[in-house]
């Protein structure tokens, strides 16, 4: 094969996002994370539905891709995403990702906090978040040994990697290192 006829290496972007959300001051906020509604559970502060698990899956897309935060897209300035479901954020990140000119490889998230007990929800949580997504995405959790805000039930964080590649690499022949 010439030189001419290569295609052009898929060069993949990684991009980190992180998320923090307290315990809503609210006793009557019901608890949204990783895209589920959790019974019985205080929910999380924030101008939408607090879900800090697509939130940081959110800023994970938009860090691989280059186009801003979740304050860019979906801030408090924002008043249309006030009480708005992550899933509903996530999937407009997503549609925001490819029409930039990406297609989404996966997403890996991990929330630390002591509640709520995620095991039991952890296929049901990965698949509403890859349906929101159009792509692959898992979540995992975990517990800070009683350490911190988290450790101590005042709140929740979640970190995300994205992964994401030019959708029009293969057919244009361009240089996948340009974002």
């Amino acid at each position: 094969m010439s030189n001419a006829n290569r295609q052009a290496p898929i060069i993949p972007r990684i991009g980190l996002g992180v998320d923090v959300h307290a315990i809503s001051p609210d006793p009557e906020r019901g608890l949204w994370l990783a895209g589920l509604h959790w019974p019985g559970e205080r929910g999380l502060a924030g101008h939408s539905d607090g879900d800090a698990v697509a939130h940081a899956a959110c800023d994970a897309l938009f860090s691989a891709a280059g186009i801003g935060d979740l304050g860019t897209h979906f801030g408090t300035s924002r008043p249309e995403f006030a009480g708005a479901a992550g899933t509903l954020l996530l999937a407009e990140a997503a549609r925001l990702v490819r029409a930039a000119g990406f297609e989404i490889g996966n997403v890996a998230i991990q929330f630390v906090g002591n509640r709520p007990k995620f095991g039991p929800r952890r296929n049901e949580a990965d698949a509403v978040l890859s349906a929101a997504a159009g792509a692959e995405v898992t979540v995992t959790a975990t517990t800070s040994d009683a350490l911190g805000y988290e450790g101590s039930g005042q709140g929740l964080t979640a970190y995300a990697t994205a992964l994401v590649y030019r959708s029009d690499a293969a057919a244009s022949g361009s240089d996948n290192l340009e974002a």
